[in-house]
């Protein structure tokens, strides 16, 4: 999804398969653009609203879920792949991203190990769990399943991921709704402000609490360690907490600002 309805124009987050939108309005595409136009949206998950292309959503308004299809699963590992037959022989068309809801499934194939979605094409059962299940009890273990993700700025899969696009991710498959998108409201609104001096008091923080700088974010994974997609390692990485405040402070000239626990 883009900030303005042109191809060039800067990425400000990402709709994945199965996602709702609400749309807000359709952008023509200019004359003699070979473009079908742009459809502005707002995500229903976190309220989010950016441009996306007219033509990615052919297919999918032949995919929408209907009222006889079970109750949706979720994507609940970094991706998988939609096979055209219950076959891991066969050729897949396309990856599911971790969170994508998918529906009307059956289980089919040797012993169950595929689910037939109502859209068309196979996955592996064990790659989405019912909706209706109990979440990850553990948001930073989410977000541990991403290490080593490319770091792509509105990314919000292992594909390509950006530092409030991970927090997001985890706390969602984590059980926490209406997580918002961006890092600012992510530091007013999640969970609640403990003190900053607790950085200092490492007795004192917990595994999943969320320090925020201008501009970014990242999760303790221990008391004296993050994990967050970041612009330095070009990745989703692991670092000690004294060392990012410390080469955060050198590079960007900031602070922490907040600190909040889930």
């Amino acid at each position: 999804m883009k900030r303005e309805p042109r191809g060039r124009a800067e990425m400000v987050t990402q709709i994945l398969f199965g996602e709702q939108a609400l749309l807000l309005k359709e952008v023509s595409p200019p004359p003699g653009s070979r473009e079908r136009g742009w459809l502005r949206l707002r995500l229903l998950h976190d309220g989010y609203e950016g441009y996306a292309p007219r033509e990615a959503f052919d297919l999918a308004e032949r995919l929408l879920p209907s009222e006889e299809d079970a109750s949706p699963h979720v994507i609940s590992v970094p991706q998988t792949l939609l096979f055209p037959e219950p076959d891991i022989k066969s050729s897949p068309t396309q990856p599911l991203f971790m969170g994508s809801p998918v529906w009307g499934v059956e289980r089919v194939g040797e012993n169950g190990r595929f689910l037939r979605l109502a859209s068309g094409g196979h996955i592996i059962a064990n790659h989405a769990r019912p909706a209706t299940a109990p979440p990850a009890a553990d948001p930073a273990a989410i977000a541990e399943m991403l290490l080593h993700a490319p770091y792509l700025w509105g990314g919000r899969t292992v594909a390509g991921i950006d530092c409030s696009g991970l927090v997001q991710l985890a706390l969602r498959m984590a059980g926490h709704e209406h997580v918002p998108r961006d890092s600012a409201p992510q530091s007013r609104e999640i969970g609640r402000e403990l003190p900053l001096k607790w950085l200092g008091e490492p007795e004192k923080l917990r595994r999943g609490d969320l320090v925020f700088w201008k501009g970014h974010v990242a999760m303790l994974i221990a008391p004296d360690l993050i994990i967050h997609a970041n612009a330095h390692h070009m990745m989703v990485a692991c670092e000690p907490l004294a060392a990012a405040i410390s080469r955060i402070e050198r590079s960007e000239g900031s602070r922490p600002l907040a600190l909040r626990r889930p």
